[in-house]
């Protein structure tokens, strides 16, 4: 992990921001204090992950609420092997919504909270993957919560530079969509990096490369090989760990940036 240089600080002046995580599995209640030391919100997964068979966090929204944090609700949404054509993206993007209006009612979230659908393929978005994007948000905006999506903010380079935040905003019709890119590349990204003292401001999410975001994911754990070979800063094994977290726990986190304390609007109080 480092700490966020000088160099930026005149940049984070320009527009307050404030530093979250998120992570698959919840780091249970004995850890959320000594993070709360460190972040403003964290990722709230409304059903499995990705890659897991069950949702850990499920039933923990009230502990994560009393100990301060601030909300990035989600809900892992379909891959495009899924969807097989435009009709069936469109009803496997209905019930989707229905079941992440669903969830987070039962996990007692206020109405408008934002809900942010996982759309981990990036690229340019097939029809299909849009007809089930858009019924979605349409779904959730219904059900009296807001639309938003997690999505990937760097440039394809096999797909004409397509950026995948924008291609989803570009044919959405209007349709409001709060956006959580991801850029994780070294630079713009700073890696694994925390703010140095309470008084500073991780970077503005306009600053991951998509001018509209209201989020950015700008490390993740493990570092992807891939996109962030130039970052530097993370563990020996290539994951990034917060400070305060022993570290025989091995509690890594993917880390954020945000315009807001809380992101999707989730607290109650």
């Amino acid at each position: 992990m480092a700490a966020f240089s000088f160099a930026c600080a005149s940049l984070q002046a320009q527009s307050a921001a404030y530093l979250g995580f998120d992570r698959n599995t919840y780091p249970g209640d004995a850890n959320l204090k000594a993070l709360r030391q460190t972040f403003s919100y964290t990722g709230y997964w409304l059903n499995n992950p990705p890659g897991e068979r069950t949702n850990t966090w499920a039933g923990h929204r009230a502990a994560v609420e009393s100990t301060g944090f601030g909300f990035l609700v989600l809900f892992n949404g379909r891959v495009y092997a899924e969807l097989k054509s435009v009709a069936n993206a469109k009803k496997l993007g209905n019930a989707d919504a229905l079941a992440a209006a669903t969830a987070a009612r039962r996990e007692g979230f206020p109405a408008r909270t934002v809900i942010f659908l996982d759309q981990e393929q990036g690229g340019r978005m097939l029809p299909e993957q849009k007809a089930y994007i858009y019924a979605w948000v349409d779904g959730v905006t219904a059900a009296g919560f807001r639309a938003g999506i997690y999505c990937s903010g760097i440039a394809a380079k096999d797909d004409g530079n397509v950026v995948t935040a924008e291609d989803i905003r570009r044919s959405s019709g209007g349709r409001h969509i709060v956006y959580w890119a991801i850029n994780d590349a070294c630079p713009p990204a700073p890696g694994c990096a925390f703010p140095v003292n309470p008084t500073a401001h991780p970077p503005s999410p306009a600053q991951s490369g998509v001018s509209f975001a209201e989020v950015w994911q700008f490390a993740q754990s493990p570092r992807r090989r891939d996109v962030a070979a130039q970052c530097t800063n993370y563990s020996r094994d290539g994951n990034c760990y917060p400070p305060g977290i022993p570290a025989a726990q091995q509690l890594h986190v993917d880390v954020n940036t945000a315009t807001s304390r809380d992101p999707s609007h989730g607290r109650l109080h």
